[in-house]
């Protein structure tokens, strides 16, 4: 494939135009504009595009296996496809949870129709139930990429420990929900003035704070890899930097829905802003963009968590957490950036795979994995329900206008359909 006239993502002037070669799923060359002959290639005609390593999101659900009529692995690595993201890491919270070498395996088999990489991340604790250790190195064996029990946190101190000691010695990150449920017990969305006004149960930043707090020092003691997942607060936030600041391991993520919206977004007991953790004050959403600029923060995680109209469709309280969010990350990114390109393509792809150890891709250089995308940061667009590629519909943004949008998406050298 040759792709011609593009503009490189950083690391080269944004202003000049380059060709891009990829032969047998690697990047053959970059040269500048007119300098690759074109011999029968498969072409695509950037016409000025940004071309950026394909975007990797190390937090997404997928759903299956067990829970297909929210998603599938087909229609949900369309919807990243859709959105630049070339590989995506699928949590365990399946049913069955994905606490097996078995699980792991069907999960990247042809069969499922993936569209993008998937890249299983397996269930820290037998059924997620925090009590007993599941095989690390079998299912490290079997492709997954790291472990964690998300959709409720590993809350007992000894089982965490043991976690982390048994991840360090495969090198692998322990990811963590971050939420002490003893705290949060019934809470649906943050603590505020909202959630009084609204009249429900609200889950403390102290919650999340706690966790990160402890998990810190257990990271600190056992010398592992702690990541801590869709980041919310100030507190914890603040948690991490000081636990940096003392040489521990830990990175964290946070989810373009937190980045843009606060709890005021509830309204009138909208399910599609209930998400876990809970959308929360402007005081915290400003202080994580503070944090991804000075680095505190690693990369974007979108936490994409479809549901079925009819779960959304429900009484607060009732209805599941969660919203979709693969689609509608690259404009949310480029705005936290500051319509800085090369600053959003650092925390949708260069960040979370220099944070998960992956050498060949997130990168743009000659013998690189040819996972690209290409995108217009200029162009506006709305986000339709009726085009989305997933088959949930719960998102806020359904009907929202965003400028930037994902052009191509190109995997191994291949472009993608989606």
């Amino acid at each position: 494939m040759l792709i011609r006239n593009a503009r490189i993502c950083g690391g080269k002037s944004e202003t000049e135009r380059f060709d891009v070669l990829t032969n047998d799923g690697r990047i053959a060359a970059i040269e500048p504009h007119g300098k690759i002959p074109n011999k029968d290639y498969q072409l695509i005609e950037a016409d000025g595009l940004l071309v950026s390593p394909g975007f990797i999101d190390l937090h997404v659900h997928l759903r299956e296996p067990g829970q297909t009529h929210k998603e599938t692995i087909a229609t949900g690595t369309a919807a990243a496809a859709a959105g630049g993201f070339t590989t995506v890491c699928a949590m365990p919270n399946t049913n069955p949870v994905n606490d097996s070498p078995e699980i792991t395996r069907w999960m990247q088999a042809p069969e499922r129709r993936a569209k993008v990489k998937v890249r299983p991340i397996a269930a820290a604790t037998l059924g997620s139930q925090g009590e007993q250790l599941t095989d690390f190195r079998a299912l490290v064996d079997a492709g997954a990429a790291a472990v964690t029990d998300d959709g409720r946190p590993i809350l007992g101190d000894a089982i965490m420990h043991k976690a982390l000691l048994a991840a360090k010695e495969l090198g692998i990150p322990v990811i963590q929900h971050a939420e002490d449920t003893r705290m949060s017990q019934g809470g649906v969305m943050h603590a505020g003035r909202t959630a009084f006004r609204l009249g429900l149960r609200g889950v403390t930043a102290e919650a999340e704070a706690s966790i990160v707090a402890r998990d810190i020092e257990l990271a600190a003691e056992t010398e592992a890899h702690l990541h801590v997942a869709h980041i919310s607060t100030v507190a914890a936030l603040e948690n991490v930097r000081n636990g940096r600041k003392r040489g521990v391991h830990v990175t964290c993520e946070v989810t373009p829905h937190h980045l843009l919206l606060t709890d005021e977004e509830v309204g009138d007991y909208d399910t599609n802003c209930k998400m876990n953790p809970p959308l929360r004050s402007e005081a915290d959403r400003q202080a994580l963009w503070d944090g991804l600029r000075d680095g505190t923060i690693d990369c974007i995680a979108t936490d994409h968590a479809p549901h079925a109209a009819h779960e959304k469709d429900q009484e607060f309280d009732r209805a599941p957490f969660g919203t979709t969010g693969l689609e509608t990350a690259l404009p949310i990114a480029l705005m936290a950036a500051g319509g800085e390109c090369e600053t959003a393509v650092r925390w949708l792809s260069i960040g979370p795979a220099a944070l998960m150890g992956w050498k060949d891709v997130g990168v743009l250089r000659v013998g690189a994995v040819a996972d690209l995308t290409l995108f217009d940061p200029e162009q506006e667009w709305i986000f339709r329900a009726e085009e989305s590629k997933s088959k949930a519909r719960n998102s806020p943004f359904i009907g929202k206008r965003f400028r930037g949008r994902v052009r191509y998406t190109i995997l191994d050298g291949k472009l993608i359909d989606p």
